[in-house]
Formats: structure tokens, C-alpha cells, sequence
């Protein structure tokens, strides 16, 4: 097993949620902006405590804005046959991981927009609260801070939740693949050409050039030079060619997957599962296998069989269960995992859906049984492997990034 990473939140209707450790840096410094910068000069009688109780609040709402989006993405493909397991917040935004791509253009458009929808929605009723909590709100463009100065704490947070929020809606309508706007056009090019190979190229083309454009306004910006919509500034320029980096790698990384599912999908568990491979029995005791076995392979994990019945495995994980002082009382049946909590493939399976089960559940390898019978063992590099000898070295390099990432 590989470790996962970023934190577990738990989960919302059946979703897993993670938080990855960027976000926390973004989370440091939205909190620290709006406690040292925007709300002090928004009300310049507020004490340092209010100012950062109020941030804080602010950013954990935002944050949960975030989450909102991408629940709403994961409840609309799960209604659309779409299985999404995790969402993963992260340092730009969040991600929704499917275990397979939408089946239809409709599918996709309808899992799309409704992400956008959901940001706006949550700004304008942001802006809504704001209104019935301290009444109309009227600013005078010469005097800006004295309608704000009068907020409470709950109304200037809203205040600055609602446009933060409108902004990510009409950000992600940017037709920029992966963006939401980008699945959106693609899922309209797909229904109108019926290819969904030529409609995610495109798709992916115009996801990379819109990233391009970023990348180069956010360049300018570190120069010094006045962008029309973005202004200057180092850092804004900086955060600017950091977006577009991302987007350009999930632009690119989105068709080679693409291309890595046509290539696997035809491909059987069968072709590329190794054979030889060391068994074991349950009655061997640790000391034994660590000096037999493990010192004397590259192996990190081991089938266990008695009399033919495949009875589990184990692995270097599972030595770990005990002391290495009680190595030689202890045997391999009392610490392998048993066959019924193991992740198994069948020979006929096809190789995408083996690589992408190993992605999801953070595996190295998965046991190949057919009627209770270990067949052989399927490793991610066997079928990285394979992809690189048959001319597909980017996909082999997307294939082990969609491994990392468990799958998306």
C-alpha cells in the first residue's frame, strides 16, 4: 500500500473528503490577507481579535464554498451513472476523482455546469444575507468606508464571501480545460462530432493555450507592466503564471489519459500479470521469510497458499504488526491480510480498469484470481511497462501520475 496524501475529512454521502497539504499554506495566507490587510481597512476601529476571528471565519466559509462546488459536481455524475468516490481540496480549487468518465456528452455537460451554478448561487446569496442582515446598502464612491465601517463582523464576512464566490463561478465558465467551462465546451463538441477523441484534443488545445495566456499575463505582471483585467504586481503575477502552469499540466495530462484508457481498455489482465513470483505457506514463521525471502528478492509482497487455496497475502506492511524481537514466534498467517479484505482482478479485466483500481486504493499490486485460484500477480509498473514498449512513453508517464493521484 502507498500512503495517501493530504488529510481524511470523513465523508459527505458516500464521498471521501481530503484536504491536501497546499491547501493549508492557501488557508494561512487568505486568513492572514483579510486579518492584516482587507478587514482593518475596512474598519479601521476594529481590534487585532476581531480582525482574525472574522478572517477566519471567512476563510473556513470560503473553503466550505469550495467543498460546496465540487460536492455538487459528484452528486450530479453520481446521478448520471458517474461513481466519484473522494473529492481533494487542494492548493487551486478542488477535484472531483471519477472512477471512469462520464458515459454521455450529456452526462458531462450536466456534471459541469452545475459546479459554476453552485459558486454563483452561494455568492448571490452571500450578498443576499448581507442585505436582510444590515438592510440596503448603499456606497458612496467617494466615501466607500463609511458604508463598510458600519458592518458587523457576520455581514463584512458575507460581504467579501459573495463576490470571492461570483468570481470562482465565472472563472470556472472560462472554456479552459479541465476548468468547468472547458468540460462544458467539451462535452458540446463531443455531442456535436459524436468523437470523443477529437472533442477532448480540442478541448485540451484551448484548456493549454487559455493556460498559455496566463502563464504570459502573469509574467508581464512580475515585470512590471499593466495587464488589462489583472493589473501589476509581483506576487498577483506570480499566483497568475502558478494557475497557469497547473491548468496547462491538467490540460495536457487530461487528453493523455484519454488516449491511455483507448490504449488499455482493449489490453487483458492476463497479457501482463507476472508468474513467477514467490509463494508461501502460512506456518512460516517471519524471521524466516525476512531472511529467505525478502533479503533474497526484489518482492515486497508474498501470495500465501496451503494445499493449493489461495489464502492471503503478505507484505513488508504487515511485518510491521509485531516486534522484530517476536519474528520468530510469529508465523505469516497471523499477520497476512486475508484474501477477503484483499483488492482482487480478474485475468479478463482490462488493464485501464486494473491501473486505475491500483490509482484509487493506493496499491502496488494486485492479486489476479480466478475461482479462488491466485493466477498471478499484476503489478503498476507491468503496465507502465508494457506502454513504454509499445511507443507510449507520455502515456506511461500519465499512467504513473494517475496512479499517484488515485485516479481521476
Amino acid at each position: 500500500m502507498r500512503p495517501s496524501g493530504g488529510l481524511g475529512f470523513g465523508s459527505i454521502g458516500g464521498v471521501e473528503i481530503r484536504v491536501d497539504w497546499s491547501l493549508l499554506i492557501i488557508f494561512a495566507l487568505v486568513c492572514f490577507s483579510l486579518a492584516t490587510g482587507v478587514f482593518p481597512a475596512w474598519h479601521p476601529d476594529w481590534g487585532a481579535g476581531l480582525c482574525w476571528i472574522t478572517a477566519v471565519g471567512a476563510a473556513v466559509l470560503f473553503f466550505v464554498s469550495v467543498l460546496a462546488h465540487e460536492l455538487s459536481h459528484a452528486f450530479v455524475g453520481r446521478a448520471n451513472g458517474v461513481v466519484i468516490r473522494r473529492i481533494t481540496l487542494f492548493m487551486f480549487g478542488g477535484m472531483a476523482q471519477m472512477d471512469a468518465e462520464p458515459p454521455s456528452w450529456r452526462s458531462e455537460l450536466g456534471m459541469a455546469i452545475v459546479g459554476p451554478v453552485t459558486s454563483l448561487m452561494l455568492g448571490f446569496a452571500a450578498l443576499g444575507l448581507v442585505q436582510l442582515i444590515s438592510g440596503p446598502l448603499h456606497i458612496d464612491p467617494e466615501h466607500p468606508r463609511q458604508a463598510l465601517a458600519a458592518l458587523g463582523p457576520l455581514a463584512t464576512l458575507l460581504l467579501w464571501l459573495g463576490p470571492v464566490n461570483v468570481i470562482l463561478g465565472l472563472f470556472n465558465l472560462v472554456p479552459g480545460f479541465p476548468l468547468d467551462g472547458g468540460r462544458v465546451l467539451h462535452a458540446v463538441m463531443w455531442g456535436m462530432t459524436g468523437d470523443l477523441r477529437l472533442a477532448t484534443r480540442w478541448a485540451s488545445r484551448l484548456g493549454q493555450a487559455f493556460a498559455w495566456l496566463l502563464m504570459a499575463a502573469g509574467i508581464a505582471m512580475i515585470l512590471g507592466l499593466q495587464v488589462p483585467l489583472f493589473g501589476t504586481g509581483f506576487l498577483d503575477g506570480l499566483w497568475l503564471a502558478l494557475i497557469g502552469w497547473f491548468l496547462n499540466n491538467a490540460a495536457l495530462m487530461s487528453y493523455q489519459q484519454l488516449l491511455l484508457r483507448e490504449s488499455l481498455a482493449e489490453v487483458p489482465v492476463r497479457r501482463l500479470m507476472q508468474t513467477q513470483f514467490v509463494r508461501v505457506g502460512p506456518q512460516l514463521r517471519l524471521s524466516t521469510l525476512v531472511d529467505q525471502y525478502v533479503m533474497g528478492s526484489g518482492q515486497r509482497a508474498f501470495p500465501v497458499e496451503a494445499d493449493g487455496r489461495f489464502l492471503g497475502m503478505v507484505s513488508l506492511r504487515d511485518l510491521q504488526k509485531c516486534a522484530r524481537d517476536a519474528w520468530e514466534s510469529t508465523t505469516v498467517g497471523d499477520v497476512m491480510t486475508p484474501t477477503a479484505k484483499l483488492t482482487t482482478v480478474a485475468p479478463e479485466q482490462n488493464a485501464f480498469e486494473a491501473l486505475a483500481l491500483i490509482g484509487r486504493r493506493d496499491l502496488n499490486q494486485l492479486p489476479v484470481v480466478q475461482d479462488g485460484q491466485l493466477l498471478g500477480l499484476l503489478r503498476d509498473a507491468d503496465i507502465l511497462k508494457w506502454l513504454s514498449l509499445h511507443g507510449w512513453p507520455a502515456l506511461a508517464q500519465a499512467g504513473h501520475h494517475r496512479g499517484a493521484a488515485g485516479g481521476s
